[in-house]
This record gives structure tokens, sequence and C-alpha cells, in this order.
């Protein structure tokens, strides 16, 4: 080979080589994560995974979206609108999934209920079966179908009670516009506390054997199958950052404040307490949070099929995957 040749041979080797090192990296993919509602600390974890760059660590591009009371998480994360979400809890999936919806929980964040009943003390309201003739205001958004089970195990059809959306604000209880009122127990009744409102009666789910897993962390069957290492980065890096912002609360209310409007610091740090009793609650404090509770969720299936609240079963295993959970590097998600 003459000298020419073999110059002209390295430097082709050189520039290739050269070209190789200077090639991006894997682009990171592009994912939107859809909320139940709008900033606060409900949501802080999944705030911080992204402050933090655990999101990005694990190579997503993530964009969070709020939600309210007009927005169906399921249907958008289903329909492939959303990538992921935090939607209602174990009733929604299970609806969802009735309605043929090709929706998977692959985590659930409050392991045990966090919403309750009240109305006023002069309401003449002693108990949940007193429900009945009477307007009953609750979120549209998931909560509804937790009202559905406690009535149900109550004993009343839904037609029995006139339930109407409730709106982001307590204004209307606090005027009496309907007799009862839905509340979640880090949020809505500190509000009515801090209001001075304290001659109210609080009906809690679990008393009429209502205990649910709620705040489910949802995505497409499409997802699952197509881009499973996706989802596994996504729940890894979303309990990461939940893990985080209740071992530095002070920082992870900082930037849910930078996340939101017209919060106010104190309610937000009494919803991150609540939150986290929420979530390390049951299996979230011995196995780890995030945890997806079958036998829970199976209870709440079964009573719902007694009740003739649900028409069909559902298929739980389809409907709930365990498998991305157990791959969550267990610092990610043990306190």
């Amino acid at each position: 080979m003459n000298l020419p040749l073999k110059k002209s041979i390295a430097a082709l080797a050189f520039a290739v080589a050269a070209i190789g090192t200077s090639l991006p990296a894997k682009a990171a993919e592009t994912v939107s994560i859809r909320l139940k509602w709008v900033a606060q600390a409900q949501f802080a974890g999944i705030y911080v995974a992204k402050a933090k760059g655990f999101y990005e660590e694990a190579g997503l591009d993530a964009t969070i979206s709020p939600g309210g009371p007009n927005i169906n998480v399921e249907t958008l994360v289903a329909s492939g609108a959303d990538t992921f979400g935090i939607a209602s809890g174990t009733e929604g999936v299970l609806y969802a999934r009735e309605k043929g919806l090709p929706l998977i929980c692959i985590g659930m964040s409050q392991q045990m209920t966090p919403f309750a009943y009240v109305a006023y003390d002069n309401s003449g309201i002693n108990s949940v079966r007193d429900f009945k003739g009477k307007t009953v205001a609750t979120w549209m958004t998931g909560p509804q179908f937790t009202l559905y089970s406690v009535l149900a195990h109550e004993g009343l059809s839904q037609s029995e009670v006139n339930v109407v959306s409730q709106p982001f604000s307590m204004q209307p209880f606090i005027d009496k516009q309907y007799d009862v009122a839905t509340v979640t127990l880090y949020n809505e009744l500190n509000t009515l506390k801090e209001q001075g409102i304290n001659n109210i009666k609080t009906f809690l789910p679990d008393d009429s054997g209502v205990t649910t897993q709620q705040d489910s962390i949802v995505t497409s069957e499409r997802m699952i199958k197509e881009k499973p290492e996706v989802v596994q980065a996504f729940l890894s890096a979303t309990l990461k950052g939940w893990k985080y912002a209740f071992e530095n609360k002070a920082e992870a209310i900082d930037i849910v404040m930078a996340a939101g409007s017209g919060l106010e610091r104190k309610h937000q740090e009494l919803m991150l307490d609540e939150i986290e009793k929420l979530m390390r609650a049951n299996l979230g404090g011995s196995e780890g949070l995030g945890a997806i509770d079958m036998a829970s969720i199976k209870a709440v299936h079964d009573s719902l099929i007694e009740y003739k609240a649900l028409k069909t079963p559902v298929n739980l295993d389809a409907a709930f995957n365990q498998t991305f959970w157990k791959k969550v590097p267990a610092p990610s998600k043990s306190m």
C-alpha cells in the first residue's frame, strides 16, 4: 500500500472516530404527566422529581400538566393524550376498565382512604344513611366512585341521593348550598378549620366499610407494550421524588410553591404532612412507597359487584400491574 493511500485511510479513520465521539447522546423521551388537580403538595413528589432532575437522569423530558374538575385523567392517559397520570383511586381504575379503557395502574400513592364527608351539626344528618333525599356534593374526577361505594355499603342506591358536582372552592358548602360536601383529610378539612368552621360532623368511608387506595399512578396498555423501559424509568424517578420530598420537606414545599399560584405555605406544609401519613400507611410503610395492595383492591372490587355499583367483573391482573413497582430500587421507595 503506497504512502498517500495509507494517509488517506488514517485520516478517514480519525474523522470517523471524531464524529463518533461528538454524536449526541440518545435523545430524552418526551413524556407528559397529567395530575388530577392543580399544583399543590398533594403532588409534591412529581414536582420534586422534575425540579431535582430525577426525570432527566432517567432519560425523560417530562412535562407536568395540572388537572381540574372537568379533566378526566383516566380518559386522557388511556387515549394516549397524556403518557402518565396521577388519577383517582381503586374505584376509578375499576370503572375505567369496566368501560373498556386500556388503562393500567402501575402504583398507588395513598395507601388509605383520604376522603370524608361533612355536614353541619344542625342538618339532621347523623349517618350516611341520612344522605337519602339530600344533596351531596363531590368531585367528579374520581372521588365520586368512592361516594358510590359508601352509598352502596349503606344500602342506598345512587338514585336515592342527589349527587352534584363539587367545585374547587368550599364556599358553596359554607353558604349551605348543599347538605353534604366531600373533603380530603389533607386539604379541604383543614381549610374549613382554618376559617373557624367547626360546627360540622365528619363521616369517614372507612366507617362504612370502604377502605381504598387513592391517587393511582397510571399509564396505557400501549405504553407498557411498546415502551416498558420508559414506564419503569418514570415510576422509579417518581417514587424517588416522593422519598426526597418527605426527607426534605422545606425544600419540597419551596418547589411546590414555585410551581403553583396563590398557595399559602402553612397550608401546603400541613398538606404534605397528611400526604406522608397516607402514603406511608399500611403497605407504604412495610413494603415501600407506591405499593399496590391487591387484597384491598379485590375487596373493593367484590363489594362493588355485590352492591351492583360495578356491573361487570374486572380482570384485576390486567388492570393493576405490579411488575414495574417491584423493579423500583429499594432505596428509591423505602423510608
